[in-house]
């Protein structure tokens, strides 16, 4: 990375001046975690058909070799047909093992589905789980103007019509609880899998996610390594074109594959495109002047002091969810 305090903001500061040194330094990094600090054999990495874990995935059997790492399958009720059908073709390319574990009979048993849809229906009365759809979504009106996020659920009806509803506080809360029991029970089942081959899981999360909060703590957020913590999102991208991650993951519109109706994540979490978001995350960051940003971006100085406090206000509120258990209550 350039130093921020000696060069000038550019729309060109993220992009990856050295992949192979950047690749080397990571398996290198994941080498040395696996094998020998965590003396474990190889990596187990949960794959959905996402650019993210497409990465991880790619990066793990550059690390380890092929028959060192185990790509585990996850779906359940409400994921995309589509992402079974990437994450096969992901492993064909790579040539890796895989499992697929449904986790929608666990999911049933924790009231996963029947406590959300709880929630929904007493926003949306008419909604029907048989045969309707639901999603949370935050209005374009407040994406485009980057104001704090204001929750809205979606039903999408079995004729196509939609209802959107805000949701009071509690509904929300309700809601987001009940569908993290998918993160954490797939979770658990990538541990089943890394403790029975005595092998490591391999985490998926890339800069975004761990930074802004979008993670389910000890669900999605739980892993041994997380080898592309450190990346924007548009760097993932340039890592996946060089690595030879299929096409059509590349091309596929990132989506948080949660709830039952389609959504991207720029909808549900981020607010703005990933090409944008990387350099406004990179200059709030690295403490560039905001009309700096402004004139590179094309914004006004206002758009970017707004966007650079949601980011601050993102990092403060999610600070919880990158907590370790606090220790030492008890004794010397």
């Amino acid at each position: 990375m350039k130093d921020a305090k000696k060069t000038a903001f550019s729309r060109h500061v993220l992009k990856l001046k050295n992949i192979d040194e950047v690749i080397d330094n990571i398996c290198t990094q994941l080498k040395e975690d696996v094998g020998k600090r965590f003396r474990r054999k190889g990596g187990v990495v949960g794959i959905s058909g996402g650019i993210d874990s497409s990465v991880t995935l790619a990066l793990a059997v550059k690390a380890f070799g092929a028959d060192k790492v185990l790509g585990v399958l996850l779906p359940e009720n409400d994921s995309s047909p589509d992402s079974k059908e990437f994450a096969l073709k992901l492993a064909e390319k790579f040539g890796i093992r895989t499992v697929e574990e449904n986790i929608s009979g666990a999911l049933d048993g924790f009231g996963c589905y029947r406590r959300r849809d709880e929630a929904v229906k007493r926003v949306v009365s008419e909604y029907d789980p048989a045969v309707d759809k639901m999603k949370i979504v935050i209005p374009e009106d407040i994406i485009k103007r980057n104001l704090p996020p204001v929750h809205y659920v979606t039903v999408v009806f079995q004729d196509g019509s939609e209802k959107t509803v805000r949701l009071p506080m509690n509904e929300y809360l309700q809601i987001v609880a009940a569908s993290n029991f998918k993160q954490r029970s797939r979770m658990s089942m990538l541990y089943y899998h890394a403790e029975a081959l005595h092998y490591c899981v391999i985490g998926t999360p890339n800069k975004h996610e761990v930074q802004q909060g979008f993670f389910v703590k000890y669900g999605d957020g739980a892993a041994d390594v997380m080898p592309i913590g450190n990346l924007y999102k548009t760097q993932v991208y340039e890592l996946a074109e060089y690595m030879g991650v299929p096409k059509e993951i590349i091309e596929r519109t990132p989506t948080t594959d949660t709830y039952s109706a389609e959504q991207t994540q720029e909808e549900f979490f981020y607010q703005m495109p990933f090409g944008e978001m990387d350099l406004l995350w990179y200059g709030w960051e690295n403490g560039y002047p905001p009309e700096e940003v402004a004139t590179v971006m094309g914004l006004t100085e206002e758009d970017v002091m707004r966007i650079f406090k949601n980011f601050e206000r993102k990092k403060q509120t999610t600070e919880y969810l990158r907590t370790p258990p606090v220790h030492g209550y008890y004794g010397v």
